[in-house]
């Protein structure tokens, strides 16, 4: 039975996060409909999601399209007990987002060794290397989080949802998500040597 194509990023989501969370289940049991339905669903997320990491536009269709690769090739690994479908896509998309970064430094860092291209460093090109350092950075701290930290900074800063939003996907009180926010925060700055 088709599901019509929903909003699962507004106000009283909840049961929009649980029709997700079946579409990834069915999904992980091979089901072409499914995932053509949950595609439908977070692909304009996905796409956001990942643009604001990449940049550049083409790449960041190239990497949504390899999130919803892997989506499909690894949704058995989305473990439910562990939090909401929409959060392990958005950090599946984060991570391949990530890789995409990587990648492209590494592909600059060997020309550089290698001679291949005329590179001159400029002040753009230091203060991109600056922020990917930095990424990286926060990265590592994020994956020392506790996983419902690591799930609240995500959808809030990653996602751009709101506290009301995050509360409705992940089925928990305004208030235990603004806990889960604070401390995530606090310990994050904790990790990355930054005073308050």
């Amino acid at each position: 039975m088709p599901v019509e194509p929903i909003d699962v990023w507004t106000d009283g989501a909840a049961e929009s996060a649980e029709v997700v969370d079946r579409l990834l289940v069915r999904v992980a049991a091979g089901d072409q409909a499914a995932f053509g339905e949950l595609y439908d669903v977070a692909a304009a997320r996905v796409f956001g999601v990942v643009l604001r990491l990449v940049i550049d536009r083409s790449q960041a269709e190239e990497v949504a399209q390899e999130v919803f690769l892997e989506i499909w090739q690894s949704a058995g690994a989305f473990d439910p007990n562990r939090g909401r479908a929409i959060g392990w896509i958005m950090t599946v998309a984060k991570r391949r987002a990530i890789d995409r970064i990587r990648s492209a430094q590494a592909a600059r860092d060997r020309d550089l060794r290698v001679g291949l291209a005329d590179y001159h460093v400029t002040d753009d090109v230091a203060d991109v290397a600056e922020t990917l350092v930095e990424s990286e950075r926060v990265a590592g701290a994020m994956e020392r989080l506790p996983e419902a930290q690591r799930q609240a900074i995500g959808l809030a800063y990653d996602g751009g949802l709101t506290h009301t939003e995050i509360a409705g996907l992940l089925g928990v009180p305004v208030g235990t998500v603004k806990t889960r926010l604070r401390d995530g925060m606090i310990r994050l700055r904790r990790e990355l040597g930054v005073r308050a």
